[in-house]
């Protein structure tokens, strides 16, 4: 039996995380972190990692990018895996989880919905068939309380296709102060935000009178749950490295 920690336990995606957990018997929730420490029944919450009695078999962050620092240094000191969940990243604390996979398993993905990985697949594979004759545009959409724009899913489909493309790509946010045809080498991203919608993604190749469109709707945030569940499990017993969704379903 598996024994987990979630951070941002109190949280939506905290909550969804625990109820899948209570569903499955290969793993429990050992506590919860959380700045609010609002207790429940199933599991104890603490503000802090410096208020854990036991040591978990694995991490699960749903939290917010200003909790990293601590939850990275817990880890790495306890030498406990980490499954980060959450997004917002600036570029440096990118670096600084990467930096900690040298010394702990740590598994880090935008996304962790199967479909969403299976669809960054087809988009690279869509880039090798299409090459350079179709632009090729992302248009996300999420709920009104998401914070950050475009999604953290956006730019892994973004950096999944231009990797595919050998990194020509200029990714292009925001067409409205710019006058000018559209260039060749451009990436569009565009954001939605509006009522509850949970996620969807839409990648387009647009051609000479012809549309491709690659798409994905999550229908409830359970999905990410799983995925993250999933993950924490195949984590717990890796040895110190980077892992990602490709990894755990390859």
């Amino acid at each position: 039996m598996k024994r987990f920690v979630i951070t941002g336990a109190n949280g939506h995606m905290g909550k969804v995380i625990a109820s899948v957990i209570a569903n499955r018997e290969d793993c429990t929730v050992l506590a919860g972190i959380d700045l609010n420490d609002k207790q429940n029944e199933e599991f104890p919450v603490y503000k802090s990692f410096s208020e854990l009695k036991e040591k978990p078999d694995c991490v699960i962050d749903f939290s917010h990018p200003s909790a990293l620092d601590a939850m990275l240094a817990y880890c790495t000191e306890n030498n406990v895996p980490v499954v980060i969940g959450s997004t917002g990243y600036t570029p440096e604390q990118k670096a600084q989880i990467t930096a900690v996979s040298e010394k702990i398993p740590v598994f880090f993905t935008f996304n962790m919905s199967l479909g969403v990985n299976l669809l960054a697949a087809l988009a690279k594979q869509a880039v090798k068939v299409l090459g350079g004759q179709f632009d090729i545009e992302i248009l996300e959409k999420h709920h009104n309380q998401k914070i950050d724009a475009p999604s953290g899913t956006a730019l892994m489909l973004a950096d999944a296709v231009n990797e595919a493309a050998g990194g020509q790509y200029e990714y292009i946010y925001d067409r409205h102060s710019v006058r000018q045809k559209r260039g060749k080498k451009e990436l569009g991203i565009s954001s939605i935000r509006g009522g509850t919608i949970v996620g969807e993604h839409d990648i387009i190749f647009a051609g000479r009178d012809e549309v491709i469109t690659l798409s994905h709707q999550a229908a409830s945030k359970e999905v990410f749950a799983v995925g993250a569940v999933n993950a924490a499990v195949f984590l717990s017993d890796k040895p110190a490295g980077m892992y990602d969704m490709s990894g755990m379903i390859g």
